[in-house]
């Protein structure tokens, strides 16, 4: 039995069952960094009142200051705590002091010794102000050490994780997955994201997080160390990470710092608490200030992680639903370095495409060009290009502009469009193929408009330039690849300004097509319908 089964999937999201040795958890899953020595929420507080399915530690720092002891006791028994823990190595601590006092064998022994249920080799990690020269350094040390790893183990019943690096070097992070994605570990994870974050560079990230996905197998799961933000939850899960872990609850609360799912004020410039968990129900922010330092501290953190565990429900509901993209762009709107990172993702809208689900039992929204990524809309543009052939007996196209009630076909303005056909006769109106020019899909064969998901979206109008550019760019092409004699659009020039009808006015003149349009604004439905009568006759003479 695979340790990780996908019960759902929406985007690159998944909806799984991650088994370890001491329990089986749901993912997407966060891991609350725990710190023994100053934990504001105790390890049995965070399963019993919060829920939490797994945590984090890190053992390089157990190891220094208990050395021992949690081998003696078991890692669970030592913090108190009887669900699934993951451990880190202290290859943080390089990032951080430059090296640790500790070598990737003993580091490995001692996880083996404390009993992790999920545990990570000892990585050197890529850093953010780093030369290729370092970074090159660093992603072959790490695979070095990765390679090693399966002579030191001694177990076989720990989740071993097998990190990616490379950092902003999306070539170095690409081979890194490559290799690492080559040995069996059963878990991967991105290193080096904490400081590309901190920069606000939500774009990197978003490159970072794909490039890896790309390299390692589909089916193993990805963790993302230090995603700590509820803000980001959304973009990391779409994009296919599955884990992560946060000390960010902790100590943004020491800060006083209060989290939401949009991002952070300070408890010093709050007058209302926004959030209606348990803590901030009963409480103000006048009041908590008065309070003693750390009965602050503990009520934010608390806070804080009711807000990073809300959030990951929602995602999870968004992916049973089929709506992770609509939850993610409205969350990604909170911040523009964010909203920049959804727009990176058309660079890799083949890969996104590919792995998700092709229908859903909900249609979907369309809000602005940012959609254009969507898996739904690459997905039908491919099939439209690759697998469409028009009728054979089709020798002009007749475009017409979307129309709001849909399907298409059963719209009001189309019983016009029935009536134009009784006027021009049986024997030219066979000749005719009408299409709709829609936001966001392109051009829709009227044959296929019921066919998920053309008529099962809502489009936001007015349009913005950016899609109705993209609308008049799929009509160009597919005049281009067509072999139609002619062309004759009927132009809502109010919706689309002519950038329909220009770009395929130029298609028909590099293919030397004969092409007429026609406004929707001619005066009376009467004289429209003679006008294109007598356009799409022009077309057979």
């Amino acid at each position: 039995m695979s340790i990780f089964e996908i019960k759902e999937k929406d985007l690159l999201g998944r909806i799984g069952k991650l088994k370890t040795k001491t329990a089986t958890v749901e993912t997407p899953l966060l891991f609350p960094v725990i710190n023994p020595s100053n934990q504001p929420i105790t390890c049995k507080r965070l399963k019993e009142t919060f829920g939490c399915q797994a945590l984090i530690t890190n053992s390089y720092i157990i190891k220094k200051r208990f050395n021992n002891l949690p081998v003696e006791q078991g890692l669970h028994k030592f913090l108190d705590y009887d669900g699934a823990i993951m451990t880190d190595s202290g290859a943080y601590q390089i990032l951080v002091y430059g090296e640790v006092e500790v070598s990737q064998k003993e580091i490995v022994a001692y996880q083996e010794g404390i009993g992790s249920d999920i545990a990570t080799i000892l990585d050197i990690p890529t850093g953010w102000k780093v030369t290729k020269e370092q970074a090159e350094v660093t992603v072959s040390e790490t695979l070095r050490r990765a390679k090693d790893f399966f002579k030191l183990k001694t177990r076989d019943d720990i989740l071993w994780v097998g990190p990616v690096q490379g950092g902003r070097h999306l070539d170095l992070v690409a081979s890194s997955a490559v290799e690492m994605g080559k040995l069996p570990f059963p878990i991967h994870a991105l290193g080096s994201p904490t400081e590309v974050m901190e920069n606000y560079r939500y774009d990197v990230l978003a490159d970072m997080i794909l490039t890896c996905r790309k390299g390692i197998p589909i089916e193993r799961p990805l963790h993302l160390f230090g995603a700590g933000h509820p803000s980001m939850f959304a973009l990391a899960v779409s994009l296919g990470c599955d884990l992560f872990d946060s000390a960010a609850y902790a100590l943004y609360a020491r800060e006083g710092r209060y989290m939401t799912e949009n991002g952070t004020w300070r408890l010093d410039q709050m007058d209302y608490f926004p959030c209606s968990c348990p803590r901030c129900a009963s409480e103000t922010p006048e009041g908590l200030r008065r309070k003693a330092a750390k009965e602050r501290e503990v009520f934010l953190a608390e806070h804080n992680l009711h807000v990073c565990l809300a959030e990951l429900r929602r995602i999870k509901q968004a992916i049973r639903d089929g709506r992770l993209w609509e939850h993610t762009e409205m969350r990604l709107h909170a911040h523009p370095a964010l909203l920049s990172a959804l727009k990176r993702v058309r660079t890799h809208e083949d890969f996104l495409q590919k792995y998700s689900p092709t229908t859903k039992s909900s249609g979907f929204f369309y809000f602005n060009s940012v959609g254009l990524a969507r898996p739904e809309i690459t997905n039908y543009r491919k099939h439209l290009k690759e697998n469409y052939t028009p009728p054979q007996n089709a020798k002009v196209l007749f475009l017409v502009p979307q129309t709001r009630n849909k399907p298409f076909h059963k719209a009001p303005e189309f019983k016009k469009i029935r009536q134009l056909f009784r006027n021009l006769g049986e024997e030219l109106a066979a000749q005719v193929h009408v299409c709709v020019y829609a936001a966001p899909f392109g051009v829709i064969p009227l044959e296929l408009d019921e066919v998920y998901p053309l008529s099962q979206h809502e489009t936001a109008l007015p349009l913005d330039l950016e899609t109705a550019e993209y609308v008049a760019a799929q009509a160009a092409e597919y005049i281009k690849r067509s072999s139609y004699s002619g062309v004759v659009l009927l132009n809502d020039k109010k919706l689309w300004n002519d950038t329909v009808k220009n770009a395929s006015q130029q298609a028909c003149v590099e293919q030397s097509v004969a092409f007429d349009s026609v406004e929707t604004n001619v005066e009376g439905a009467k004289e429209m319908l003679n006008h294109l009568a007598s356009a799409i006759r022009k077309q057979f003479e």
